[in-house]
This record gives C-alpha cells, sequence and structure tokens, in this order.
C-alpha cells in the first residue's frame, strides 16, 4: 500500500510523502533509503496476509516511516522515527497513531508479543535483507559500515562482531513463513561476514 493511501485510510493528511522521501534521500544513508522502506512494505504485506483495510494500513504506514528518521543512533533513531510518524498522522484516530508508534518502536529490540501479526511481519520483513544472496548481502553489509562511518574500524569491528554473534545465537525469524524463505541463507551470509571481522581482530593483535 503507497502511503498517501495508507495515511489516507487512517484519517490522516496524506501530503507528508515529499517529507518521507526527502528524509529516505539524505545524503549519508547507504542502506536505510526508501528503497528498504519500500522493500520492508512489500514483505511485510506479504508475510501479513489477508488483512482488513485498516490493519493493511497501520502496517503500511509503519513500515514506511520505520527508518524514516536515521542518523546511527540505535533507540533514538527509532524513537524520533515515531514521533515523526505520530505528526505526520495528525488527524487520524489516537488508537491507530498508537498502534503505528508500537509497530515502529519494537524495530528497536526486535520483539513483539507471539500474538501481535503486525509486528511479526514488520520484523521479519525488516531482516529480509540478512536472506539475500552472498552478493546483495555484501552490499548491504558494505553500506551499513558506510552509515557508522564516524566509528574507526576497531570500534566498528568489535561492535559489528557482537551484533552478529547476538543474531545467530537467537531465531532470526519470528514466522514460519520468513524462516522458510531467508533463514538458512541469513544464518549462512551471517556466519560469514562473522568469520571475516574475527579474523581482522586476529590480523590485527
Amino acid at each position: 500500500m503507497e502511503w498517501p493511501d495508507a495515511v489516507e485510510a487512517l484519517g490522516g493528511e496524506a501530503g507528508s510523502w515529499p517529507r518521507l522521501e526527502a528524509r529516505y534521500a539524505e545524503p549519508h544513508r547507504r542502506y536505510h533509503t526508501l528503497e528498504h522502506a519500500a522493500a520492508v512494505v512489500r514483505d511485510s504485506a506479504w508475510l501479513a496476509g489477508d488483512l482488513g483495510e485498516t490493519e493493511r494500513a497501520v502496517l503500511a504506514v509503519a513500515a514506511w516511516a520505520h527508518d524514516v528518521v536515521y542518523d546511527a543512533k540505535p533507540g533514538e533513531d527509532e524513537r524520533a522515527s515515531a514521533a515523526w510518524a505520530r505528526e505526520a498522522l495528525g488527524g487520524a484516530a489516537e488508537a491507530h497513531v498508537e498502534r503505528v508508534e508500537g509497530l515502529i518502536l519494537a524495530t528497536i529490540t526486535h520483539d513483539a508479543p507471539p500474538s501481535d501479526h503486525l509486528a511479526t511481519a514488520l520484523l521479519d520483513a525488516d531482516l529480509g535483507i540478512l536472506g539475500a544472496p552472498p552478493d546483495r548481502y555484501a552490499v548491504y553489509a558494505k553500506n551499513v559500515r558506510e552509515e557508522y562511518a564516524k566509528y574507526p574500524d576497531d570500534v566498528w569491528r568489535e561492535g559489528r562482531i557482537a551484533v552478529l554473534e547476538g543474531m545467530l545465537s537467537r531465531e532470526l525469524y519470528r514466522s514460519g513463513t520468513a524462516r522458510a524463505r531467508w533463514a538458512s541463507t541469513a544464518e549462512k551470509n551471517l556466519a560469514a561476514e562473522l568469520t571475516r571481522w574475527r579474523g581482522e581482530r586476529t590480523d590485527h593483535r
């Protein structure tokens, strides 16, 4: 569902699209671009399956806006994105606004109640890139590094190792559909990247 249609379905003003588009076009972004947001919109809708119009719109707004503020500040970015979505939904029912905010905030920890069907779809779609073919995954990993360019290599390496180890220690995807599509390739991609960073750690000792 396109942003204007989703916002209007919830009772908000659809004129915020140019501002959302401009945010995702910021020059410091490499991976967290409009292309990523559109992929999450597409994949979350596919994972969610049949939904009523309101739920479809809530999920679409959350997917479009989940990275609308991105300054490589985990936690802060998601909270700012949720606040941005609230402002963009001016005129929408408070229950819809709160639902959108809650979905965006769930991307901080990538956790939500198992019964939350919309959160499951959004969180799994957000990690879809991990299960991409190795060449696409390599571009993703390179782009994320560039977004965190303010950190020196050694700091980035240790932080990235911790992130990769954390992801490999748990079930990446919440739904069986997402696991069937992405899990096997994602685990191989993550393990290969982790091996590379651990090798660089050894080289620098």
